[in-house]
């Protein structure tokens, strides 16, 4: 499982100061603690519990489950009886226990540079406190779901904590998603409120967010649910005697008026404000409400298998961490906030690493980054050439790269390197976590032992992991359980090599991995589908150098429609509005035909053979008709990268 000993001959070691910190493991002491967490995980996460405060102690078993399919419902249990609050662990134990009153829990950076707030946790605690009474004040209750489609301002943090604290479960929808994304996630969970904001900014582009929030409850009610309230904070189009119901402060720049732009000499630093759309039967303003309620709410204690909140698999990694983009408004403002705050621990994706790369190490070197102690990677494996600029030019050889592994369904990273105390393989997602128990499995479901390819799945459950599908726990034994019974089903293949080093290959069904996020290849030939000129579509990946991986799009037309481009930005507009902007297809090819088997079954091996220009086919005996390869391939999409 883990090595006996650390590998030493391919491997990099570097360690920078950690070395000399007292709280950094050795290799023999992660595989001493690791042994310990598999084989006493109630000892071992009982010490971890030891952390928070529990209202009640548990009565029964301290992890219980069931990953057999065949011996009855699939189940995850831990410390069923407990009742705790994670808002109270997070907020009040840090000012009331240990005195932190004043201590910085966040710093926010805005869009534009300048805009900025440090945020202390008794600041945040109020904040958190009020907002929790107003979402009393609507009619949440515990138990409710809340669906929160927000952009990454610090109010967020705040709704998330305040339906934690009243026992609510939040939903959150990335701000990148289309209104026809979030209706389907309101309807999914049945949400009995939406939080949203006016709109904001991601580089020079403006996200008008309240309209799109607009439309997703109009089509909600058109599919007959009815979300009766919509909370908006005013991010871009604060007053200034409303502002301070805000943790956010004013936007250097307001938002243009969302219908027709005004004053059209002052929009360089100031515009004026939006028209936004609004509904008095629904709509109901954050700061208004948030300046008169209490600052006192007490926690809701909640049992630990309690849900605490929905996360959708797509769209949840890869996007930017803070309101605007890395490279807005230069390439270098990543430099510039780490040497700004001091930051130690740098986290990205390879997405960002790579479009960084693509302007070289001059950005990067003017500043410092002496305070960089720590850099980590995540949302899709790392190529080592971006692994070794990130590692060599970024981190200067001193800072471990922590290259983690993980999914929504985890709740945390599952396989990872240990900063200093793991040697490090550059694109090697390195070791188990604690209480995670890998293995390698061939489509058999035999387990395969020492250097291995195949299916990477989990032998028992850790606390944090997903307890199911919201509304549809049978597909949530199908998709991860039923394959390889009394496995836990990634759905990624993996490599184990001789050094026992774990290497993820991708997803082994037909999903994609664009900027980080994951889409559904069916979800995008739905929706190419359901335009009226086409009658097939079929989606394929096509290596991209900054984005990991590019929609390439195949295309049967109905009988008597030609194909030209008014009718591919027709194709392109449905999928943006049907999923979202990231799903936008980067090719989209005339295909006459698609290559199937006899029994129709289309060869997507050869289409992303087709796609990339490779000519090197492999076997293609069982296709039904060979001449619509070459077919194909004279009607290649021109692919410049």
């Amino acid at each position: 499982m883990i090595p006996d000993k650390a590998p030493g001959e391919d491997v990099l070691h570097a360690s920078g100061d950690l070395k000399k910190e007292a709280h950094v493991p050795s290799f023999e002491k992660y595989k001493e603690l690791y042994i310990r967490s598999v084989e006493s995980p109630e000892e071992f996460w009982g010490d971890v519990a030891k952390d928070f405060f529990w209202k009640t102690k548990y009565t029964g078993k301290f992890l219980d489950y069931n990953f057999d399919v065949t011996k009855g419902e699939i189940f995850v249990k831990c410390m069923e009886g407990a009742t705790t609050n994670i808002c109270y662990n997070v907020l009040d134990r840090n000012i009331y226990e240990r005195k932190l009153g004043d201590k910085v829990a966040f710093y926010w950076e805005g869009n534009e540079p300048g805009d900025e707030k440090t945020v202390a946790y008794r600041e945040l605690l109020q904040q958190v406190c009020k907002f929790a009474n107003v979402l009393k004040s609507q009619g949440v209750k515990k138990g409710d779901r809340v669906s929160i489609y927000m952009p990454m301002v610090v109010e967020l943090v705040v709704a998330m904590l305040a339906c934690a604290r009243i026992g609510a479960v939040h939903s959150i929808v990335f701000a990148g998603f289309s209104a026809e994304s979030l209706c389907e996630r309101i309807i999914d969970s049945q949400c009995c409120i939406l939080i949203t904001a006016d709109g904001f900014y991601r580089g020079d582009k403006l996200i008008n967010l309240k309209l799109i929030a607009d439309e997703a409850l109009q089509k909600c009610r058109d599919k007959s649910f009815t979300v009766e309230k919509c909370i908006m904070l005013k991010h871009l189009t604060k007053e200034d005697e409303a502002w301070s119901g805000s943790l956010s402060p004013p936007a250097k720049r307001a938002c243009p008026d969302l219908q027709q732009e005004k004053q059209k000499e002052r929009v360089r630093k100031v515009r004026p404000p939006p028209q936004v759309p609004w509904n008095p039967e629904v709509d109901l303003c954050w700061h208004s409400l948030i300046g008169g309620a209490s600052e006192e709410c007490e926690p809701v204690w909640c049992d630990s298998e309690d849900p605490l909140f929905i996360l959708y698999t797509s769209g949840s990694t890869g996007k930017p961490k803070f309101e605007g983009l890395p490279t807005y408004p230069d390439v270098s403002r990543m430099w510039e906030i780490v040497d700004k705050y001091h930051i130690s621990k740098f986290y990205t994706a390879p997405t960002a690493i790579r479009l960084l790369m693509k302007y070289g190490s001059e950005p990067v070197q003017k500043y410092k980054r002496t305070s960089l102690k720590i850099l980590g990677t995540v949302g899709e494996p790392i190529n080592p050439e971006a692994w070794q600029w990130y590692y060599s030019v970024v981190g200067e050889k001193r800072c471990p790269v922590v290259d983690t592994f993980w999914q929504t369904e985890t709740g945390g990273h599952v396989m990872t390197p240990l900063p200093a105390a793991t040697p490090m393989k550059p694109g090697s997602a390195t070791f188990p976590f604690f209480g995670v128990v890998p293995a390698i499995l061939n489509e058999s479901g035999e387990e395969l032992e020492g250097p291995s390819e195949g299916y990477l799945v989990f032998k028992q459950p850790w606390p944090g992991v997903m307890r199911t599908v919201y509304g549809n726990h049978e597909r949530f034994e199908t998709t991860y359980f039923k394959k390889f019974p009394g496995f836990y089903v990634t759905g990624d293949g993996c490599r184990r090599d001789k050094d026992g080093y774990y290497w993820i290959t991708g997803r082994i069904d037909d999903m994609l991995n664009v900027s980080g996020h994951l889409l559904s290849t069916a979800e995008v030939e739905s929706a190419l589908v359901e335009h009226e000129a086409v009658a097939e579509a079929a989606v394929v990946g096509r290596p991209h150098p900054v984005k990991g991986e590019s929609l390439y799009c195949f295309v049967t037309l109905n009988d008597g429609i030609n194909y030209n481009q008014k009718l591919e930005g027709e194709l392109k507009k449905q999928v943006r509005e049907k999923i979202g902007a990231i799903a936008t297809p980067d090719y989209i090819q005339n295909a006459p035909s698609l290559p199937k088997t006899r029994s129709g079954k289309i060869m997507r091996r050869v289409l992303r053979k087709i796609a990339c220009n490779e000519r090197d086919l492999g076997d293609v005996s069982t296709l039904a008709d060979s001449s619509v390869i070459e077919q194909l391939f004279d009607n290649r999409c021109c692919t410049a990268v």
